[in-house]
Order: C-alpha cells, then structure tokens, then sequence
C-alpha cells in the first residue's frame, strides 16, 4: 500500500488529526471544543466526518479516536441547544445519513475510543460506534437523552444491547443514569478502565499492537466482524469464509507463515 498524507480542510476550527501518536500507522482524530465540553454541534459533525472520510482513505492501519482533555470530558453530549430551536423537519434535515456515527463504525482500520473524560448521550454513542473502547477511572458514561423529553438518535438502541445485553441496555436508557467506568468495564460496555495518568501507555500499547499487523487483514477481519450486526449467523459465516479466502490472494499470508517459521517480524505490503 502506498502511503497517503491524511489532509483534512484548512479552516477545520473544532478537530484536528495527528499521525503516529501512538505508534506507526496510527492516526489520532481529537475533537476540540473544550469550552463546551466537546459538545457535539453541528460545526463539529461536520468537521468530524471530513477527517473520518480522509482518515477512511489513508494508509493508516489504526484510529483513534477522542476529545480534548482541557474540556473535562471525551463527548459531554450534543448541544442542547441546537435541538431546542429545530422543530421535527429541521431536525429529520440535520440528521440526514452520511452520519458521523455510522461513518466512524464503517471505517476500513480498527478504532479505539480513548475515553478521556466523561461521555454521555452523543458521545457515548460515538463509542459505541468504536471497535474498543479505553477509558480513565474517574469519568462517566451514560445516556442522558430520556431525562430531556428525548431519546438516544446515534444509534445507541441497537448497538448497545449488543454490546452489553438488552436488559442491562435498557436499564441505561430508560433511566437516563450515568455509570462509572468501573462499571461500564464489569457489564463490558468498556475494554479497560486505568487511571488517568496510564491512559496513554494502555492505548498506545493496544494500537501500537493491533498496528503491527497487515492494514487488509485488519480491514477483513473488521469488515467480518460488522456484518455480525445485520446478517443471521449463517450468512455470516459465508461472508467471513469468503474474506478469509481473499487474503490468500494478497501475498500477505505467505509473508506472515514465512516471518514465523524464520522467527522474524513480517514485512508487510499491506
């Protein structure tokens, strides 16, 4: 694979992109706008899927994805006050698919939520729409929409109760109660809790690692597991046998056997 410069616009005001920051072939997407909390509005939806869509065409082998720790939180939701003005139309016009949640969950590389601070409602859906998910102990997640007359629109009702369970899911979204990271971890909503100052090392080590390996392999093995979410099992298995043969076309899996029968680290083109 060729290596792409990832280039995002010029004026992008509320996120930033950054290369290597945890490894080779890792791309860090921060979102910044702290005097809000990193609130989503629809400047930095916008924004957000622009460098989604650059870093989606990139060489790039990992994402990471977070907020500006200056804010005190990952996501603290969307702007409030942005659903308070639009009326039903309004609203149907700004939530209008390419979507920065399914952009996020469609990308080619493997993302990881670097959960830095609190995430609630639209942020906590923006997680969610991540492969994996590290989190400092002493933040929030939850899903505070049913409190304000509303209800989760990111996706939440059907990628939550994947994730954690339909009981435990609609514990969480009917009452509107933030949990702790520790407990997000317990009902595997998180991958991992640490504290705040070890953040960096545990993401650094887990994309660092998942880096290391083939981008088309990762991309397969990502696209497989996605079309767990709307295929019957059977199907399923169809579709990852058929992606699990593609890779004997690339090269990449005599490079791998090789590298490990000569007990040195694979070259990979990919």
């Amino acid at each position: 694979m060729t290596s792409d410069p990832v280039e995002v616009t010029d004026d992008s005001k509320t996120v930033t992109v950054r290369k290597d920051e945890y490894g080779k072939g890792v791309i860090t997407i921060e979102i910044s706008r702290p005097e809000n909390r990193n609130a989503l509005n629809d400047q930095v939806r916008s924004e957000l899927r622009t460098a989604v869509t650059a870093v989606d065409d990139s060489d790039a082998r990992v994402v990471v994805l977070t907020g500006d720790g200056s804010g005190g939180a990952f996501v603290a939701g969307a702007d409030i006050q942005d659903f308070r003005n639009r009326d039903v139309n309004e609203q149907r016009r700004a939530g209008d698919s390419p979507r920065v949640y399914e952009a996020i969950a469609d990308l080619n590389q493997p993302a990881i939520a670097r959960i830095n601070g609190h995430a609630l409602g639209g942020g906590c859906e923006l997680t969610l729409a991540c492969d994996i998910r590290i989190a400092v102990r002493d933040a929030k997640i939850g899903l505070p929409e049913i409190t304000l007359g509303l209800m989760p629109g990111g996706g939440a009702t059907q990628r939550l109760p994947r994730i954690v369970g339909d009981g435990k899911a609609r514990e969480l979204i009917f009452t509107g109660e933030p949990i702790t990271t520790t407990e997000a971890a317990r009902i595997g909503l998180v991958n991992d809790v640490v504290p705040a100052d070890e953040l960096d090392d545990r993401v650094a080590d887990v994309a660092g690692t998942m880096a290391e390996h083939s981008a088309i392999a990762l991309r397969f093995a990502k696209r497989a597991c996605n079309v767990a979410y709307s295929t019957p099992l059977d199907e399923g298995v169809e579709h990852e046998r058929e992606l699990f043969h593609g890779l004997f076309a690339t090269g990449e899996k005599n490079e791998g056997i090789d590298a490990f029968f000569e007990d040195r680290d694979p070259e990979w083109e990919w």
